[in-house]
Formats: C-alpha cells, sequence, structure tokens
C-alpha cells in the first residue's frame, strides 16, 4: 500500500510531463509562467518534506500516510477543474505538500516493518522501484487520456481509492520524542524554499532584477533563522548534527543532483519534442516509457547489487549512466529524429533505476532508525530542491537560446552531463572514514 500511493504521487508528478502544451493553451500561461506549471508539486514537496517528516515519526505515521493520502486525492481533483495559471499553480503545490506527507512517511512505516537488515532492503528496493513505476505509468494514463482535465481527475480518484484500501492493514508506527511540534522550524523552512524556488523561477527572465536578489535575499535569512531555531529547540525538525556525518551528506547530496539533472531535464523533454517534433501526447508517452520503465526495470532488481556494491557507488554509476545518456542525445531535436534519442533514454533508464534503488536505502541507513522518516523527509528535500532548480534552469536554457529549440536543448544536455558528473564525484567524495 505505500509503494502503491508513492506510484500516484509520482503519476500526478509527472502527468505535466505530457499534458503542459494543453494546459499551457487552456490557462493561456505565457512562456515566463511554464516553469511554475512544473514546479508547483517540487516546490511543495520539498518545502514541508522536513515537516512531514517530523510529523510522522512524532504523532504517527500511518496517521500521517493516510492524511496524505486523501489530501492528494482531493487536491488533483481540484487541478481539473482550474480555469488561470495560478489557481493550477496553487493546486499544484497542494499536491506536492500532500505527496510530501506520503513519501516522507511510507519509509518510514517500512521501516518500522521490515526491522532486519535484509527485509529493509527488500522493501526499499520495492518502494524505489514504485518510485521509477509511477514516473513510468503516470504520462502514458495522462497521455492516453482525451484532456489533460480528465486525467487529473482520474489520478484525483486513484488516490483516494488507495486512502481507502490502506486503512485496514497498515499498522501504526512512531517515535515520540516528546516536547512540542517544531512549529517554529516550519514556519521558517517552508517560506524559505517557497523563496528560493521562486527566485530560481523568476532568474530566468534576468538574475540581476531587485525581485530575484530580493527573493535570494530572503532565502538566506530564512533559512539562517532556520539553522538557529533547529539547535535551539528540544525536538527540531532535523538533526544538524547529522551535517557532520558523510553518510548522511551523500545522501543529500545524491537527493539534489538527481533533481537538478535526472528530474530536471527529463521533466521538460517531453514537451521539447512535442513542440519541434510534433509529436502527439500519446507517442511521446511512449517514447519515455523506454526510459522510465527500464528505471522500474533495474530499481526492482537492483536488490541483487547488496553486498557487493555500496549504495553510494551505485548512486554514481547511475549519475555517469545518465551522463553518457544525455550526451548520446545531442543534436537529435535539430536534426528532427526522435529515434536518435533511442540510446540515450536506454542509458539514462538504467542510471535512473541505479539512483531510485538505492536513494531510499541510503536515505533510512542514515539517519537513527527512529527518524527513518526525517531522514526520508531530509533526502528528498534535497532531490526536489534540486528538481525546482533543474526544471527551471533547463526551460531557461531550452527556451532563451538564439539557435531555436535545438540548440537550447543541446545546451540543456551538457549542462545536465556535467552536472550529473559532479554529483558522482561528491558521493564518491564523501565516503565513510577508516
Amino acid at each position: 500500500m505505500t509503494s502503491a500511493a508513492t506510484a500516484v504521487a509520482l503519476m500526478t508528478y509527472t502527468a505535466p510531463v505530457v499534458t503542459l502544451p494543453g494546459t499551457v493553451a487552456a490557462l493561456h500561461t505565457p512562456v515566463s509562467a511554464q516553469a511554475w506549471l512544473l514546479n508547483g508539486t517540487p516546490l511543495g514537496l520539498a518545502a514541508l518534506l522536513l515537516v512531514a517528516g517530523s510529523l510522522a515519526d512524532d504523532y504517527g505515521r500511518r496517521r500521517i500516510f493516510l492524511l496524505g493520502t486523501l489530501a492528494l486525492g482531493v487536491t488533483t481533483a481540484l487541478s481539473a477543474l482550474s480555469t488561470t495559471t495560478w489557481v493550477f499553480t496553487l493546486t499544484r503545490i497542494a499536491q506536492g505538500a500532500a505527496s510530501a506527507a506520503i513519501l516522507a512517511s511510507s519509509l518510514g512505516l517500512l521501516v518500522a516493518a521490515f526491522p532486519s537488515p535484509r527485509g529493509r532492503l527488500h522493501a526499499t528496493g520495492v518502494w524505489g522501484a514504485f518510485v521509477s513505476g509511477g514516473i513510468a505509468v503516470g504520462p502514458l494514463i495522462a497521455g492516453s487520456l482525451p484532456d489533460w482535465r480528465v486525467a487529473y481527475g482520474v489520478l484525483g480518484a486513484a488516490s483516494l481509492a488507495v486512502a481507502a484500501l490502506a486503512v485496514r492493514p497498515l499498522a501504526e508506527s512512531r517515535s515520540p520524542r516528546g516536547g512540542r511540534p517544531d512549529l517554529l522550524g516550519a514556519l521558517t523552512f517552508g517560506p524559505a524554499l517557497v523563496a528560493l524556488v521562486a527566485a530560481l523561477t523568476l532568474g530566468r527572465d534576468g538574475w540581476l532584477r531587485a525581485p530575484v536578489e530580493l527573493l535570494f535575499a530572503a532565502a538566506v535569512l530564512l533559512l539562517g533563522v532556520f539553522a538557529l531555531v533547529e539547535r535551539r529547540v528540544r525536538t527540531p525538525m532535523i538533526d544538524l548534527g547529522l551535517l557532520r556525518h558523510r553518510r548522511f551528506l551523500a545522501s543529500s547530496a545524491a537527493g539534489l543532483f538527481t533533481g537538478l539533472t535526472v528530474i530536471g531535464l527529463f521533466s521538460f523533454l517531453p514537451a521539447v519534442l512535442q513542440q519541434a517534433l510534433h509529436m502527439t501526447a500519446m507517442n511521446t508517452a511512449w517514447l519515455f516509457l523506454l526510459w522510465s520503465g527500464l528505471s522500474f526495470g533495474v530499481a526492482l532488481q537492483a536488490k541483487r547489487l547488496a553486498g557487493r556494491v555500496a549504495p553510494r557507488r551505485q548512486m554514481a554509476i547511475g549519475f555517469l549512466l545518465h551522463a553518457a545518456g544525455a550526451l548520446t542525445m545531442l543534436g537529435a531535436i535539430a536534426a528532427g529524429s526522435w529515434p536518435r534519442l533511442i540510446p540515450g533514454l536506454i542509458l539514462g533508464g538504467i542510471g535512473s533505476g541505479l539512483l531510485n534503488a538505492a536513494l531510499p536505502l541510503l536515505a533510512v541507513e542514515s539517519v537513527p532508525v527512529a527518524r527513518a522518516a526525517m531522514g526520508s523527509g531530509a533526502q528528498q528535500t534535497f532531490r526536489y530542491i534540486g528538481s525546482c532548480a533543474g526544471v527551471a534552469l533547463t526551460i531557461a536554457l531550452v527556451t532563451s537560446s538564439s539557435g531555436g529549440l535545438g540548440q537550447g536543448t543541446n545546451v540543456a544536455i551538457v549542462v545536465s552531463a556535467a552536472l550529473a558528473v559532479v554529483g558522482a564525484v561528491s558521493v564518491v567524495a564523501l565516503r565513510e572514514r577508516g
């Protein structure tokens, strides 16, 4: 049930990958605001994952999980009724907040249900595979339906169905620490991420504009206040002492670079195919199933690597495969040839599967067992911060080039590959001492 809800959350997350052109046309969204249509959900995720993880550990992972699944159904259905860009964006942010509750609490539930290392390895492997599965199935469902509004209605109904089915089989678990909820931490961390993502999204129209600089300054100030709060409260959202542990840093860096590179590039590339090569939403979804389907299969089988390849090295290999795959796609859009994307989608799919299998395992192993949901929330917070930045950067590079979509896509591909190499180096460099 936790994997099913996670898959539905990722289906909702990826729906705009193929419905973006139709949504843009229906809502009359200008190019400068299109990043918001993609960044709404990752913004809600990034802002509330830490909060959701802490609440799940302290007040019940099952409770937070069921509330999140129910909220995802309601907010996704509301997206189908949106009539303006900003209303749609607000519902997507709400979907991200609901998804944060699901993603943070589900790994905590699995750690409680599978206390042995072998059981935890299997459970997190299946969970990571369902992340890839949701990414694979979401665009297919959205592309097969006659209208983007119908797609959101169907996904909302699916989430409500999972919420109903999950009530009986899930057992409650928690690790109460005593003390009050870290409300001040939540009130500083959430707005800090909102300001950061808003700055990254608006920056494509000019990084030196006053609103962008003010948003960056607000983000830095609020993060500084958040750090001070977390050092003083009895029950912090995140134990800042974890930042001294290389395994936790490796998990966080891997999440950040996964968002920057994999999610950033592959969230907007389908829309480029529809605009530049005039492919239909369904044909685009089938093509990208090669990438996401391979990711699902590899993540499901990656547990066989346990004991032979450390999660950190597995992630480094995943990043390098993404970089190689991205570089093989250079020139495909300019040449008007979608078949030239196939080798890159294959390599990228294998790399994504390795990342999705290793990330949840390292996330829960990098923190004490009692704080498993917090560890999951922390790593995924970095993942979706990276996603917001990656999507905004990709759209800016693709649409701002004087050489058109073909040249802009090439620039975005090279940047994504370079950042993936940096990600590989960072997770290898953060190896355990001793």
